[in-house]
């Protein structure tokens, strides 16, 4: 009987399986084995050894798309929580325009990554952008700025348009953490005359602690690898001060057509991904024990 129950289970797992394993696990190998070779995408690929790999790591143009990838990831990372956290304490405490701040915070998300990139390309135009134009209209003509020209402040301004997109996840993560903390502990300290401020930092901020693990894994797994708004608002430029890894891949892949030294790049990328989101969950899972 207990075999049969097995044998069921194994039956009604067996097609998340094999969706698994043709569009995962298989493409994994095969980008693994293409790693080794230098295939361009028609004819016979030649095994080359460790020879991309090499590349990769004894080229400082990928050194520094690796260190462009981890500073826009920190900077995304750490701003899209904190704002998000600030949104959802906020929205937590004004029920009657939840859902309406909650709808509005979720339009940019819904938004296509074009469009995105192209609105806010606009607004940082250094000829009438709207960002300048606003500077302009209040009295601050000295601030205006290229801002995607400009190596020192483009990653930033990419960085912006990014938290902009997805900080209404954030929020709505942050929102369902606060759904789940029992009204009797918000109430008994209100009775204590425990203040707003210490409400959030001493009960609500620890009693979230598994919604900043979920929020802080899936933003540093999508930014690690994003692509998108480099590509349509800078193409990785100026200067290579907005080139990611993933702007990398997508080059060596389309443009260059060089897919064994490209899937070298994404066994990299994968690595770099699987490793940072396996020690950040492990410290972030130990901090939710400990609170």
């Amino acid at each position: 009987m207990r075999t049969l129950r097995r044998y069921r289970i194994f039956l009604f797992t067996l097609p998340a399986i094999l969706v698994i394993g043709m569009f995962f696990v298989y493409p994994i190998l095969l980008s693994l084995r293409l790693s080794f070779t230098d295939f361009t995408g028609v004819g016979i690929a030649s095994d080359v050894g460790w020879k991309n790999y090499e590349r990769i790591f004894t080229r400082s143009r990928y050194l520094d798309a690796f260190k462009v990838t981890i500073f826009f990831t920190v900077i995304v990372v750490f701003i899209q929580t904190i704002i998000g956290l600030f949104f959802a304490a906020l929205l937590h405490r004004l029920p009657a325009v939840r859902n309406l701040c909650r709808a509005a915070l979720f339009t940019p998300a819904m938004m296509s990554f074009v469009i995105v990139g192209y609105v806010w390309q606009f607004i940082y135009s250094p000829f009438n952008g709207g960002l300048n134009a606003a500077l302009a209209s209040i009295g601050l003509d000295g601030l205006q700025h290229n801002w995607l020209g400009d190596p020192n402040t483009a990653l930033f301004a990419v960085a912006f348009a990014h938290i902009w997109m997805f900080i209404g996840y954030t929020t709505a993560i942050f929102l369902a953490g606060y759904a789940n903390i029992p009204s009797e502990i918000e109430e008994a300290s209100k009775l204590e005359g425990a203040s707003n401020w210490q409400r959030f930092r001493h009960i609500e901020v620890p009693l979230l602690a598994s919604s900043f693990t979920i929020n802080i894994t899936l933003s540093t797994i999508g930014t690690l690898k994003t692509f998108e708004l480099p590509f349509i608002m800078t193409r990785g430029g100026p200067d290579g001060a907005t080139r990611t890894l993933s702007l990398h891949i997508i080059d060596s892949l389309f443009g260059k057509y060089k897919f064994g030294f490209a899937s070298a790049l994404s066994i990299i990328m994968l690595i770099l991904v699987v490793l940072v989101a396996f020690l950040q969950n492990r410290y972030l899972r130990s901090r939710e024990e400990n609170t």
